[in-house]
């Protein structure tokens, strides 16, 4: 029996386990929005921007750990997701995003919302498709999905003129798939992981680089195998917080620019960095010339491109994270390491990093310290970029997995409401909460309407400190105060978020702060929480552009020195 386009697309999303699409109406996706009333088990949910879908389906996704989908139209609807795709495609999140193109005969000829998607994602897509006929829909989307799903994880995008979703062929979906060229390697190469092992049975100050790769292979077990087997302290990347319990004695915490100091100082002083499913992201290493000068490095990672791109690498090993790690954990011996442990405890009490001074004003850790203790961490956090985001990541404890949604390579500002209505939706028994700076919350502050429309209940803390905070701190430490567009005359959020039909309070007093965060986890739709905190309070520890791990700026500015293997170094 024949079907359109359009029932070929719906059903074939049926087929991979769709319960819900992200998306935008406009004319060249009119006939897929006329047949979506066909397929009930597709929930669609209407964003208020492109951009939004594209972050909700990305956000839906990593809380789930299925593949989002978000759907927009042709020419801007389309070119409004490209933030998004690009976001999912830096933190290897599964998206699959569903184009409308002008119909066939009017494509490259500059008609009324044309525009080729399809080359301006290349870039930013593991994979994309352009259908020219509604008989190849099928295998696009089977193929579509295995891409955006194994390997590395990453968007995929499907653009189908307008005329395909009504033109009529025969609907067959393939049970297998076989791309050719594309195979990821699962598998570490068996010499490799046995050099890996004994660097790692020989080392005596060896530290764990833990990233995002160990929540997408689910290797939890295995990193805590490895670990407490050869005790070895873990530290983690901005994405891979969650991955390794943070209140376990060998958590270090995250590494980098706003890292805790001691998870700096062991990468430092060690004699081996075991980088596991990571990047070595610039925002992680600091200066890279001086990353970890005394160690030998072991990079496990399922893309080759990643291996040796950044850092210079003595161990590789291709492969999926979980695999490689069952086969290391067999070779690795038991072993104790009592001096560096307490070489690393006295760094930690030494560099106290997540004390929260005692003051009469409201700061904006206090705030994140107090959402911890009311929802006892039961919670998936998700967050904006900014000052925001690094008090989030170090003042809030992640000891589940997938519990930290956040946007690390493209630092988009915005992500966090849309993609908390997406982890929501996807995880609906589970507490959301999205911590916003007052900056990036009004570039989706229109995805308020799509939370109370479907009556999707995130909680929204928005610490209002009148700037753009970390673009505003920069300009304190390195541009001498210079403070050029980043004060903020902001709206009453409270008000804003009444009109668009959700339940607010705002907060100026730090005595109220808990009340209204329970009164807001006892609210059974989304609601918002306006937190006037500390205008100029800033971010700390912070490793300064062009600096090494070594060179800390901690709080208060005090210049103390700190020893780091055979060398001294002060921090600015």
């Amino acid at each position: 029996m024949k079907r359109t386009g359009a029932q070929i697309l719906c059903e074939s999303l049926v087929k991979e386990g769709v319960e819900v699409i992200f998306g935008f109406p406009g004319g060249s996706v009119l006939p897929l929005y006329d047949t979506l009333p066909q397929y009930p088990q597709l929930r669609h949910i209407l964003v208020r921007h492109e951009q939004g879908a594209a972050h909700a389906a990305d956000g839906y996704a990593r809380a789930t750990g299925k593949v989002g989908v978000c759907l927009a139209t042709s020419g801007p609807g389309a070119c409004n997701l490209v933030t998004g795709i690009a976001n999912a495609h830096l933190d290897s999140s599964p998206v699959i995003a569903i184009t409308g193109q002008v119909a066939r005969p009017f494509i490259g000829k500059d008609a009324f919302q044309e525009i080729d998607i399809t080359g301006i994602t290349v870039p930013i897509t593991k994979h994309n498709y352009l259908v020219l006929k509604a008989e190849e829909l099928a295998t696009v989307v089977k193929e579509a999905f295995h891409i955006a799903r194994t390997g590395r994880p990453g968007p995929v995008l499907i653009d189908i003129p307008r005329d395909v979703f009504v033109e009529e062929a025969n609907f067959h979906y393939p049970e297998k798939v076989n791309i050719s060229g594309y195979k990821p390697i699962l598998k570490g190469h068996p010499s490799q992981v046995k050099k890996a092992a004994n660097l790692i049975n020989e080392s005596k100050k060896p530290v764990i680089l833990a990233g995002r790769g160990v929540i997408i292979s689910g290797a939890f077990p295995e990193l805590k195998e490895l670990a407490e087997k050869a005790q070895i302290p873990v530290i983690t990347t901005l994405l891979g917080i969650g991955c390794f319990p943070e209140d376990h004695i060998l958590s270090l915490g995250m590494i980098g620019m706003h890292g805790m100091a001691y998870a700096n100082l062991a990468v430092c002083s060690a004699d081996l960095v075991i980088a596991i499913g990571m990047r070595f992201d610039d925002r992680a290493t600091g200066k890279v010339s001086g990353f970890a000068p005394h160690a030998q490095i072991i990079h496990i990672d399922i893309d080759p491109a990643e291996i040796g791109k950044n850092v210079r690498v003595d161990v590789p090993i291709v492969g999926d994270v979980r695999h490689v790690l069952r086969e290391l954990n067999k070779q690795v011996v038991v072993q104790t390491h009592l001096d560096w442990i307490e070489q690393v405890e006295e760094w930690r009490r030494d560099h106290p990093a997540v004390v929260i001074r005692e003051c009469d004003e409201l700061l904006p850790q206090f705030v994140i310290r107090k959402i911890y203790e009311v929802t006892r961490g039961n919670a998936i956090i998700v967050t904006g970029v900014g000052q925001n985001q690094m008090w989030a990541a170090q003042h809030f404890w992640y000891n589940k997995p997938n519990t930290l949604i956040s946007s690390g390579g493209l630092g988009t500002m915005g992500f966090e409401l849309p993609a908390a209505i997406g982890a929501k939706v996807g995880k609906p028994d589970e507490t959301v909460w999205a911590i916003a700076g007052d900056g990036g919350f009004q570039m989706t502050i229109q995805e308020l309407a799509t939370a109370a429309q479907d009556n999707i209940a995130v909680k929204i803390a928005i610490l209002n400190n009148g700037f753009l905070g970390m673009v505003r701190q920069w300009q304190e430490l390195f541009y001498k105060k210079n403070y050029v567009a980043t004060p903020l005359i902001n709206p009453d959020f409270v008000k804003v978020a009444e009109a668009y039909g959700v339940a607010g309070l705002r907060v100026t007093d730090k005595k109220l702060v808990v009340a209204a965060i329970q009164r807001a986890m006892e609210h059974d739709g989304p609601f918002l929480i306006d937190f006037v905190v500390e205008p100029e309070e800033n971010i700390y520890p912070m490793v300064a552009p062009g600096c090494t791990l070594a060179e800390i700026i901690e709080a208060p500015r005090n210049k103390v020195r700190v020893r780091t293997g055979s060398q001294e170094t002060s921090n600015l």
